[in-house]
C-alpha cells in the first residue's frame, strides 16, 4: 500500500502528456496571425478564434505579428511551448513558398509545425488603380506595363508571397516589367494600391473583392481555372491566352511540433467545426474565400505537394528573395 507521502507525490509521476491532456486548456489560447489586420489570414484566423473559444472552453485571443512575409510569427510559433495553447493561421507563403524561395529560412514549415487544417483557398486577381492605369482590360494593362517599364510598381503582402510569385511569373509570360514594393500583409498592399502609391497588384480575391465591387479597384484577370462567382465578369488567365497560369492561394492553421496527439486532435476538430459553421462559411464565401476545412493529415500531404510545386516554379523562373 502506498504511503500518504507517496500518494501526494504520485501526480508528479504521471506522464506530462497525460496530465496535459486532462488539464487542457488551462488558460486562454493564442491564435497568431503573421500579417497586419484585414487580410485573408487575419479574417480567417479571427473567424476560427471567435467560434473556437466556445468549443474548447477558453477564449482564443488573436495576436498579429507581421514581419518578413510571416517569418517573424513563424519563428515564434516554432519556439512556442507545445502545450496546445498557441496556434497560427498563415498563408501559402509562410507554409510553402518561403521554404522554396529562401535556402536559409530560420524555420522549417514541415518539421517545426504540427498541421491542424487547410482552412480556405482563393485565387489571385490582377487589380489596378483605375486612376493610375487608364487600361480597362488585360490587353490594355499589358500594353501600359510594356510602355512604362520599371517605372510601374506593384504591391504584395511580402517577398515570397503568392502575389509576388504570381506577378513575377506574369512579367515573364508577358515580357513586361514592374518594380516590386512589399508590404506587411495583403490589406496593407491593397491600401497602398487604392492610395495610388503603386499602380497594380496580384492580390488574393478575399482581400480585394469588396474594393472591386465598390469601384476603388479594377479587376482584369483571375488566376482560377474557371471564372469566380464573386467577380463573374472577370476572365481567367486561360481565357486571355495564359495557359498553365492557375494559382490558388490558401490559408492554413498550424500548431508547434510536439503538441500531444490528444490535444492536437481536439484543436483540429475545433478548427474544422469553427470553419464549417454556417455563419463562418457564409462570411468567408462573401469575400471570395472557399472553405476547405481539411483533416490535418490531408493538409500535410497537400502542403508537401505545394512546397515541391513552388520550388520548381522558383527554379524555372529564377526568382530570388530580395
Amino acid at each position: 500500500m502506498l504511503s500518504r507521502r507517496a500518494l501526494l507525490a504520485a501526480p508528479a509521476l504521471i506522464p506530462w502528456t497525460a496530465r496535459a491532456q486532462a488539464d487542457w486548456p488551462q488558460r486562454p489560447l493564442t491564435m497568431m496571425i503573421p500579417f497586419v489586420a484585414g487580410g485573408p489570414s487575419d479574417i480567417t484566423g479571427r473567424l476560427i478564434a471567435a467560434r473556437m473559444g466556445g468549443l474548447v472552453g477558453q477564449p482564443v485571443v488573436v495576436e498579429n505579428r507581421p514581419g518578413a512575409n510571416g517569418t517573424v510569427a513563424a519563428q515564434a510559433l516554432a519556439r512556442a511551448n507545445p502545450d496546445g495553447h498557441t496556434m497560427m493561421t498563415g498563408s501559402i507563403g509562410v507554409f510553402a513558398i518561403n521554404k522554396a524561395l529562401r535556402p536559409n529560412l530560420p524555420y522549417d514549415p514541415v518539421r517545426d509545425f504540427a498541421p491542424l487544417t487547410l482552412a480556405v483557398t482563393t485565387p489571385n486577381v490582377l487589380v489596378l488603380n483605375p486612376e493610375r492605369i487608364p487600361a480597362t482590360d488585360y490587353a490594355g494593362t499589358v500594353a501600359w506595363l510594356r510602355a512604362n517599364g520599371a517605372r510601374a510598381s506593384y504591391s504584395t503582402s511580402g517577398v515570397g508571397s503568392s502575389e509576388h510569385m504570381t506577378m513575377e511569373l506574369f512579367k515573364l509570360r508577358t515580357q513586361s516589367e514592374a518594380t516590386h514594393i512589399p508590404y506587411q500583409g495583403g490589406a496593407a498592399a491593397a491600401t497602398a494600391l487604392i492610395a495610388g502609391d503603386v499602380q497594380l497588384t496580384f492580390q488574393n480575391l478575399g482581400t480585394v473583392a469588396q474594393h472591386v465591387a465598390a469601384g476603388r479597384l479594377r479587376a482584369v484577370m483571375v488566376t482560377s481555372a474557371v471564372r469566380n462567382a464573386t467577380i463573374p465578369d472577370v476572365p481567367t488567365a486561360a481565357e486571355l491566352g495564359l495557359d498553365d497560369f492557375v494559382v490558388t492561394s490558401w490559408q492554413a492553421v498550424m500548431a508547434p511540433a510536439g503538441v500531444p496527439a490528444p490535444i492536437l486532435a481536439r484543436l483540429e476538430a475545433a478548427c474544422i467545426e469553427s470553419l464549417r459553421h454556417p455563419e463562418s462559411t457564409q462570411r468567408l464565401n462573401q469575400i471570395g474565400l472557399e472553405v476547405v476545412a481539411s483533416s490535418a493529415a490531408e493538409f500535410r500531404r497537400f502542403q508537401e505537394t505545394e512546397i515541391t510545386r513552388w520550388r520548381a516554379v522558383v527554379e524555372r523562373a529564377a526568382i530570388r528573395a530580395e
